[in-house]
């Protein structure tokens, strides 16, 4: 299951958090800070897969019950990173490649994306998250073609 999708400029802001499971305030402020730092700081050549840091492992059992990895799947583009925070029990290529379909719906509606049109147009940055993500599961039917015109 995904349990969060974020999306960070290069500075650190947060230009999206949705979260599919229940996590306090809190501690969703304590996630972002230390996965941004954690992202950030990583070398381009370095891989897009990450477990749940150590410092964040009383942050698993609020995402999972039954004991499943926690992990971090993010790709960063131009001033943006996109990040998933799944269990294992999603495919981190899969996931990886949903990310790129994301993307590539989100420069399909606003004609070469930028941060800009994220933060001016959110509403419609939701509906099409909501389209590729519904509930913590990504949908299939984006890679049958039916975003792909």
């Amino acid at each position: 299951m995904i349990n969060a999708v974020l999306i960070f400029n290069n500075a650190g802001q947060p230009r999206l958090t949705k979260f599919y499971t229940h996590v306090d305030v809190s501690l969703q402020q304590r996630l972002l800070s230390e996965i941004f730092s954690l992202v950030s700081n990583r070398p381009a050549s370095a891989c897009n897969f990450l477990p749940l840091p150590p410092l964040l492992t009383s942050t698993q059992s609020a995402f999972s019950n039954d004991g499943d990895q926690i992990q971090i799947i993010y790709r960063h583009y131009a001033t943006l990173f996109f990040i998933l925070i799944c269990d294992s029990a999603e495919s981190e290529l899969g996931l990886l490649d949903l990310i790129q379909v994301f993307v590539e719906s989100l420069d399909r509606v606003f004609e070469n994306v930028c941060e800009l049109d994220l933060i001016f147009n959110f509403e419609t940055l939701h509906q099409v998250l909501a389209e590729v993500i519904q509930g913590g599961a990504w949908s299939k039917l984006i890679f049958r073609g039916s975003w792909r015109q």
